[in-house]
Parts: C-alpha cells; sequence; structure tokens
C-alpha cells in the first residue's frame, strides 16, 4: 500500500455564484409563439427538441439528462424566471409546458441567448 508524500496546505476553494436581480419583475423577452424570431432555435426545437433541452438544462448549470425526467421542464422553466426575476407563476409554467413544450422550450432558449 503507498502513503501519499507530500503534505496538504490548503483546503480545497468553494465557488459561489450570485445573481443580480432587478427589484421590480420582468417579462420574457419574447413571447411564447414567437418561435421564428430565432431561425436557429425554432429548426432545433422543432426537429431535435431533446438536444435544445439538454442544452437549455446545461446553460441553466443542470444535467443534460434534467428534460428527460418528468414535469423537469416545468421546473426548468421556474428555474429561469427566478434566475432572471421574469414575472409569472408555476402554473404558468405547467401550462405552457403542458400545452405548447416544444414552444416554451424555444422561449427558454431564446431567453438565455439575449440575457447571456
Amino acid at each position: 500500500m503507498a502513503y501519499q508524500t507530500e503534505v496538504i496546505s490548503s483546503q480545497p476553494q468553494m465557488t459561489v455564484t450570485s445573481y443580480t436581480l432587478s427589484s421590480s419583475p420582468t417579462n420574457w423577452s419574447s413571447n411564447v409563439c414567437d418561435c421564428c424570431d430565432d431561425c436557429g432555435i425554432c429548426l432545433c426545437g422543432a426537429f431535435l427538441p431533446c438536444i435544445l433541452g439538454c442544452k437549455v438544462a446545461q446553460d441553466q448549470g443542470e444535467s443534460c439528462c434534467l428534460p428527460f425526467l418528468p414535469g423537469a421542464l416545468i421546473a426548468l422553466r421556474t428555474g429561469i424566471r427566478g434566475k432572471y426575476n421574469i414575472s409569472g407563476s408555476i402554473c404558468d409554467d405547467w401550462m405552457i409546458m403542458s400545452c405548447l413544450p416544444l414552444c416554451g422550450l424555444c422561449q427558454m432558449a431564446r431567453e438565455q441567448k439575449m440575457r447571456g
């Protein structure tokens, strides 16, 4: 059995991510049905929604597998609303992601692209 010969002189450092929120809620930068505002996102959402969902999740700091879990896109949308201080409710998120899931996914991708 081998022993470590180097002495550890510092502890691992923790990374803290902070977000700046405006005091008043904002709106989405585009409407849910404005899919054609960004043709690249629109085409990816229409023909490869699993890839777009994976990218949106990763850009949010989540696992690429998140979009494949039941109800996870609703949670992802709620997280994006919270991060960017966008007005709305969980009920609104549920309605959009249940009735217009691809449009909602494209809206989330456009929002992330717009806000960087």
